[in-house]
């Protein structure tokens, strides 16, 4: 991807007026909006790997959500409702490969009140999309699928997430927003409202995983750290949000919630694709997932995932031994599946916060009392709908700070 370089070789024009942790899809969106509401701020971006938008934001099943599985009133439900009708709206005015494809929701023989639950959900939520489809009705549209009953979402889709992150760089970069890759943040402090002291790791031989091997640990420290001034902290670091947040002098580490690692694989499936459009079973519930289900690429590929498996330290690895147990969700509702087909893809993680939190968490100085700080925890799915209306909700909240 274009643009992003070490912070050492930029010689930053300081003090900056916005610092935002993470150049992930909402980084990245954060970075663009901010730059066309203040022009004339000066915006850099921290990330630590070599390049935008590798670890959240590029291992996920690159669907746009229509918002059908969160609680009434929650962050996730309104954010990604506003944010799909932004997406799609960003990716026909910016050539962002996509595609409205729709998506089937199946239920099983006695599953079909968790459907009717759904749908009720989703229209208290404001979404009025959803019709039911007979086995008749579903069978015209996939042939192959297996199933008692389903919810037809039209609204649901994909997006190519790596061409979506380079088209929000390209438009943060032309605003004279600095990206700066290789450069991990260490700590700051706060030397009084609106001034950040930060302390960067400009390392270029940080690894792309280096500092996941906790996530709430200490890792290792740069040497010689670069430091920098900025206005504005804004902490959108993903996998490691908790430990910027534990890394900024003088908050109240109460505030910081426990983070939990969810790794999720995905196998593809070889040859022609059996469906046409994206196919979910009933969600789980108990297990804060919507199942193994089937995507599509923008190529047209197949493939089907992610399940959940709880892990304690970031491991990208696909283990093949898992293609037994895909094969048995997926055979559910389509029987015809032939495993041999089945070939390890990747694997992503989840930010997941617990126990017993379910939703984004924002924390701005009404919560935490320090003003010019915004912090973004839990960003999992739906965070790439949501991207945009989560850009759009903290740039409101920074309305009162805007650059003199």
């Amino acid at each position: 991807m274009t643009g992003a370089q070490p912070l050492i070789n930029t010689a930053p024009r300081q003090p900056f007026d916005v610092c935002i942790v993470g150049a992930g899809v909402v980084g990245l969106a954060l970075a663009r909006a901010l730059s066309l509401r203040w022009p004339k701020a000066s915006i850099l971006v921290l990330e630590q790997n070599s390049d935008i938008g590798q670890e959240i934001s590029s291992r996920n099943s690159e669907v746009i959500h229509a918002g059908l599985y969160y609680p009434p009133g929650s962050l996730k439900a309104r954010l990604c409702i506003r944010g799909s009708a932004l997406l799609y709206e960003y990716c026909a005015k910016h050539d962002v490969p996509h595609q409205r494809l729709g998506k089937l929701i199946v239920a099983q023989a006695g599953e079909e009140s968790a459907l009717e639950l759904l749908q009720s959900s989703a229209q208290t939520c404001g979404v009025d999309s959803l019709r039911w489809q007979s086995q008749q009705e579903f069978a015209r549209l996939e042939p192959q699928l297996h199933a008692s009953a389903a919810l037809w979402s039209p609204d649901t889709g994909i997006v190519d997430s790596h061409a979506l992150m380079q088209r929000l760089q390209q438009e943060a970069e032309s605003q004279g927003t600095l990206i700066a890759t290789h450069s991990r943040f260490l700590r700051a402090a706060c030397q009084g409202p609106g001034i950040f002291d930060i302390d960067v790791d400009t390392d270029a031989g940080v690894g792309s995983h280096a500092s996941h091997n906790y996530p709430d640990g200490n890792a290792a420290e740069a040497q010689d750290p670069f430091r920098i001034r900025s206005r504005i902290l804004i902490n959108c670091a993903g996998l490691s949000a908790t430990r910027v947040a534990a890394s900024i002098a003088g908050m109240d580490q109460t505030l910081n919630p426990e983070l939990n690692l969810v790794k999720g694989h995905y196998f593809a499936l070889s040859g022609r694709s059996p469906f046409r459009h994206l196919i979910y079973p009933v969600p789980d519930p108990q297990q804060r997932g919507l199942g193994i289900h089937a995507t599509l690429d923008m190529a047209g590929q197949c493939r089907f995932g992610p399940d959940i498996e709880a892990i304690s330290s970031v491991d990208y690895v696909v283990d093949e031994s898992r293609r037994e147990a895909f094969a048995l969700a997926i055979k559910r509702y389509f029987p015809a599946l032939d495993a041999t087909r089945l070939n390890p893809s990747y694997a992503g993680i989840r930010p997941r916060l617990g126990p017993g939190y379910a939703d984004f968490m924002i924390q701005d100085e009404y919560v935490h009392g320090c003003p010019g700080l915004i912090q973004l925890f839990g960003i999992e799915s739906p965070g790439l709908t949501a991207s945009l209306a989560l850009a759009e909700l903290v740039t409101l909240k920074l309305q009162d700070q805007a650059p003199l």
